[in-house]
């Protein structure tokens, strides 16, 4: 091929480029507007007592104004009969956002999109998943993030909160497209990385997945980072979680460790913690409804109970512990609260009750850090 040939043929190849299409829009799970949004519903709370019994009401208001937003990718749910899903909005999508994402709706207003994320089967069966599917679905939640900033965000502070499969697309997201900017880093509120396996350099706040981006030692640190996986027991040397390597979903790199923040108690030690779930449970017509009675409070008998979520304050108490070379947040019952049951099997820990079981105390964080946010910007 001759200079002039090839000068051709690179100026063919840019016009295409630009001639392609753009990305399909993103299809939203959650987002302030629409009717029937997942993440907006009612917040008034009952108080249970540890054996389940109801207590006092209490009435939950949203802000009057919500000056920040929180950006939300849900775990590993989807029950498509394939390797990969598609953007279909499925009864567990809907789920899973009201079980997570929308008591931060007090707070903030809620984004969620869709992704194409690996499916339960994808999980059981890995050798069915390919590399290109998990790219495919972080180039979806890159697209959506990318969408939100221009069309949706006008300046205002974001919250992250992701969890498992969500937890690592967020993880680069943050160190692609928010640890690197300065500007981004400004707008950026905090991350809630949970059950995820955030990785920092050992003895230190950042320095793993992120160079400049430290874990939240204080409910007036912006632009920080809570991470944490949830055991009630010893961590299993092929633990999932809050460890690298063996079976665990991330690779080890050597000097760093497994980050544990303890949102009860983000300066260190010990704390009670407050679990929060909605009363409705979470539908037996998905696999997770139907295997996993850690979603919703295994004790509460929902007939019982009048609005819309139960709250158990203070039942449980959770400390970061790194016993055994495992960095996790250890979770012990309180007052005759039941003793959970890690499920799947012990490697996985409490994982299904990461988001919940200190609700809590992530939605009191994130209304704390709000309005630090909008008092340094006022």
């Amino acid at each position: 091929m001759t200079p002039r040939q090839a000068l051709s043929l690179a100026a063919l190849l840019a016009a295409l480029v630009l001639a392609a299409p753009a990305s399909a829009a993103t299809t939203w799970l959650c987002k302030p507007g629409p009717k029937g949004d997942p993440c907006t519903f009612g917040l008034d709370t009952t108080q249970i007592t540890p054996a389940g019994q109801p207590g006092k009401v209490v009435e939950v208001r949203r802000a009057r104004e919500r000056k920040v937003d929180c950006f939300y990718v849900y775990p590993t749910v989807s029950d498509e009969k394939r390797p990969q899903a598609t953007k279909a909005i499925g009864p567990e999508l809907r789920a899973i956002a009201r079980f997570q994402a929308a008591r931060y709706g007090r707070d903030c207003r809620v984004f969620a999109p869709v992704y194409r994320q690996i499916t339960l089967q994808g999980l059981g069966a890995p050798a069915t998943v390919t590399p290109a599917m998990r790219e495919s679905a972080y180039r979806d939640v890159r697209s959506a993030w990318r969408e939100y900033l221009r069309r949706d965000n006008d300046g205002r502070g974001v919250v992250l909160v992701g969890h498992s499969q969500g937890t690592f697309m967020l993880r680069r997201l943050v160190a692609e497209e928010i640890d690197p900017s300065a500007s981004a880093r400004r707008r950026l509120v905090s991350a809630l990385l949970l059950g995820g396996n955030v990785l920092v350099k050992q003895g230190a706040d950042r320095g793993g997945d992120f160079k400049r981006i430290r874990a939240c030692r204080s409910r007036a640190q912006l632009a920080c980072v809570v991470a944490f996986s949830i055991f009630n027991g010893p961590v299993p040397e092929d633990a999932r979680f809050g460890r690298t390597g063996g079976r665990s979903f991330t690779a080890p790199v050597a000097g760093t460790e497994v980050l544990c923040t303890n949102p009860a108690a983000l300066g260190g030690g010990s704390a009670p913690i407050t679990p929060i779930f909605p009363t409705r449970p979470f539908p037996t017509s998905t696999t997770i409804g139907l295997a996993n009675s850690l979603i919703g409070f295994p004790f509460l008998d929902p007939d019982v109970i009048e609005t819309p979520w139960v709250s158990a304050p203070r039942v449980y108490r959770a400390t970061c512990s790194s016993d055994a070379g495992a960095d996790v947040l250890q979770v012990s019952s309180r007052n005759g609260a039941p003793v959970l049951r890690p499920l799947p099997d012990p490697t996985w820990g409490l994982h299904l009750t990461d988001a919940n079981l200190p609700l809590g105390d992530l939605a009191d964080l994130v209304r704390a850090q709000a309005r630090t946010y909008a008092a340094r910007e006022d």
